[in-house]
């Protein structure tokens, strides 16, 4: 049976471990026809109030950010610079915090991930705004709906466990502000889908443990 992640994992321990233990769970999106996903291999943490790069920082609160201080597992689906991008909610209400989805190696249904991409390869998921682009979502509608009831879920059954996980400052954030440089972005090492890899550096396993 499949085991699907429900609020209760994203609440009762650090957004930072809820980032990591994110890494190696599959996201999938089901629409009426077809289902599509993939391995998560990258995310990025952000903790509310205290933290310069967050939505939240300060304790702002627009309707643009509401989604932050609703219940764990409350999507946040905003739209930057063209692209769509989603953050999960990671604790109880009025606790702003959430893990973006920043990149996935794609294992249900490639084809049509590559076909709404247009791209094949590493670019086809290896980045927040292509991953929601290969899944199809290119809107709001699920913006502030439950993780649980929506059509994109997380698939705690149907995991890989990361080699090693590597925690790297965030990418597009104010690196002088004094949450710039923190280690706050965690990737499955070697895998060649998170963001900013390089065939260098490429496991032929992909960072996945045996």
């Amino acid at each position: 049976m499949t085991h699907l992640a429900t609020a209760a994992f994203f609440t009762g321990r650090p957004t930072t471990e809820i980032a990591q233990a994110l890494l190696g769970t599959t996201l999938l999106y089901r629409t009426l026809t077809t289902t599509l996903g993939g391995l998560i291999v990258e995310t990025e943490a952000y903790l509310g109030t205290q933290d310069t790069a967050a939505h939240a920082f300060n304790g702002r609160r627009t309707a643009f950010s509401e989604p932050l201080y609703r219940d764990p597992g409350t999507l946040y689906i905003y739209r930057l610079r063209a692209n769509f991008l989603l953050d999960i909610v990671t604790q109880p209400a009025e606790t702003p915090e959430g893990v973006l989805i920043r990149a996935i190696e794609p294992t249900i249904n490639i084809s049509k991930m590559v076909a709404n991409r247009g791209k094949d390869g590493v670019l086809v998921t290896n980045g927040p705004g292509k991953l929601m682009q290969a899944l199809g979502i290119q809107d709001q509608q699920m913006n502030l709906h439950p993780l649980a009831t929506s059509d994109l879920a997380i698939d705690l059954a149907q995991t890989r466990q990361p080699v090693k996980i590597q925690a790297l400052p965030r990418v597009g954030v104010n690196p002088d502000a004094a949450s710039g440089q923190l280690p706050l972005r965690f990737v499955v090492a070697g895998n060649p889908y998170q963001s900013d890899s390089h065939k260098r550096g490429w496991r032929d396993d992909h960072g996945w443990r045996q």
